[in-house]
């Protein structure tokens, strides 16, 4: 959802006449915009550590401007200008719409301006955009959730759920298509609640399978689900959904019964494996990954050991792993019973280490499959050096693959053969089987060959400034699902 939106505040600032700042310029752009995250703490120091490594920057260059928007900025409104006064534009998850006015009215008036929306004053998606891909791209379904896990500070920036028509979702969805992208990826706070507006329980599986009527598209994909509202009818529409992907993000948190209560997640262990089993019944290849926090306020030793058991049973090809994080304004924030940070540590690194062992049997069943993959830019960072391209399959597994001989496109599809297995990536060593140009590519093609007669200019996102934050032991994702 926060990649959305900066595609979203990228479109705004260039439709208004910016040019994005080159790769590398750090702190020289003339608008720098933070897109902040507020689920968990290391948001806020990442954000106030940037924003204080910006300072002198911007004192010895009169004009430039910094933005602050998204959750954190819905959260803590005044308190960004108070700690660094020299920030130009704050404002919310509401009204990203609103940024290069705010710019301007800054730019003029030579003060801060804070402007925080109340409620949802235009879906991202109907804003002008730019994609960071030219071949896959997410759109908005849904924004807002009418959940209220006690650890969870979304809905409480994001507001209540409100539902996109289904029409207009699909209009959006064919003109991209046109455009030449061949994957997209459904966006909620709670996805497959789609629907509650109008009070129409399949409105989501019928928007699965109205994607698959759609000519020239390719792969679906959706993000995130809850399990409560994870229906029979959504299985049914992913198995027999010819473009739909074989592939499930179904976040957990816990597995054990008291600890799903205290969240207020309204499902159980039992309940939860029974939708993996469904699913794995309906798709046998799909690839089925969570989000899980470890030492939520009162989590014994034997809940965890339950987390444990659900692991071991479900069989996740990858979980995104957290730490608790305490958030002012969270029913869980006051709760009694936090744990030590010494046996949150302990029990995260367990956690991971069974995972990590998970993850790799479940990728060594892949070695000897012939699949197809969509060819992916910017996810080898060692691609170079080893002379291979690397790509998605369909239930999004990342595969490194050896550079064949003929060109080949990020968007363009290869079909190759898996030999090697590793925790988080699949190697296709041998040569490439099968080469096939697409529309897509087509559309990467003209857009780098746009890109490299652009000038620069504004630079949208987190400054690169700085030492790098470490790599997590397991890839991270939002986990407020």
């Amino acid at each position: 959802m926060n990649v959305h939106d900066s595609e979203r505040l990228s479109g705004l600032l260039e439709d208004a006449g910016y040019v994005r700042a080159p790769e590398g310029s750090d702190g020289d752009a003339d608008v720098v915009v933070f897109n902040t995250c507020a689920v968990r703490e290391n948001a806020d120091n990442r954000l106030y550590g940037n924003l204080g490594r910006l300072a002198p920057r911007k004192a010895s260059r009169p004009g430039m401007q910094i933005a602050v928007g998204g959750c954190l900025a819905q959260k803590d409104r005044d308190t960004i200008v108070k700690k660094a006064p020299w920030v130009d534009v704050v404002f919310g998850t509401h009204n990203i719409g609103k940024l290069p006015v705010l710019l301007e009215r800054a730019r003029v008036q030579e003060e801060a301006q804070v402007e925080i929306a109340e409620s949802l004053e235009a879906f991202p998606s109907t804003l002008p955009t730019r994609r960071e891909s030219a071949y896959a791209a997410w759109v908005s379904i849904s924004v807002g959730c009418n959940n209220t896990c006690t650890f969870c500070i979304v809905p409480a920036l994001r507001g209540k759920e409100k539902d996109r028509r289904t029409g207009d979702i699909l209009a959006e969805i064919e003109a991209l298509v046109g455009e030449g992208v061949s994957e997209i990826t459904l966006l909620g706070q709670n996805v497959n609640a789609y629907g509650s507006d109008i009070g129409d329980r399949e409105a989501f599986s019928k928007l699965l399978r109205a994607c698959g009527t759609i000519e020239g598209l390719e792969r679906v994909r959706f993000t995130s689900p809850h399990p409560r509202d994870f229906t029979d009818d959504v299985i049914a529409a992913m198995a027999e959904t010819p473009n739909v992907m074989p592939q499930l993000h179904m976040p957990l948190q816990s597995g054990s019964d008291p600890v799903l209560k205290a969240m207020r997640r309204s499902y159980r262990q039992e309940r939860y494996l029974g939708i993996i089993e469904k699913v794995r019944a309906a798709i046998p290849h799909a690839a089925i990954t969570t989000d899980i926090i470890v030492g939520f306020p009162g989590e014994t030793e034997e809940d965890f050991e339950q987390t444990l058991h659900v692991v071991r049973e479900a069989r996740f090809a990858q979980a995104f792993t957290f730490q608790y994080s305490k958030r002012p304004g969270t029913p869980a924030a006051t709760m009694e019973n936090q744990i030590p940070k010494e046996v949150v540590q302990a029990r995260y690194e367990r956690l991971v280490a069974l995972q990590e062992e998970i993850s790799w049997e479940e990728n060594k069943k892949q070695v000897g499959r012939t699949l197809e993959l969509m060819v992916a830019e910017g996810e080898g960072r060692k691609d170079g050096a080893t002379h291979r391209l690397s790509g998605r399959a369909p239930d999004n597994r990342l595969v490194h693959f050896t550079k064949p001989d003929q060109e080949v496109r990020p968007g363009d599809v290869v079909t190759v053969e898996i030999t090697y297995a590793a925790p988080h990536h699949l190697l296709a060593e041998g040569a490439v089987l099968g080469v096939r140009r697409t529309r897509a590519g087509d559309a990467w093609e003209k857009r780098t060959a746009e890109k490299a007669a652009q000038p620069a200019g504004v630079m949208l996102g987190l400054p690169k400034i700085g030492a790098p934050a470490p790599l997590p032991a397991v890839a991270s994702g939002c986990g407020c699902d």
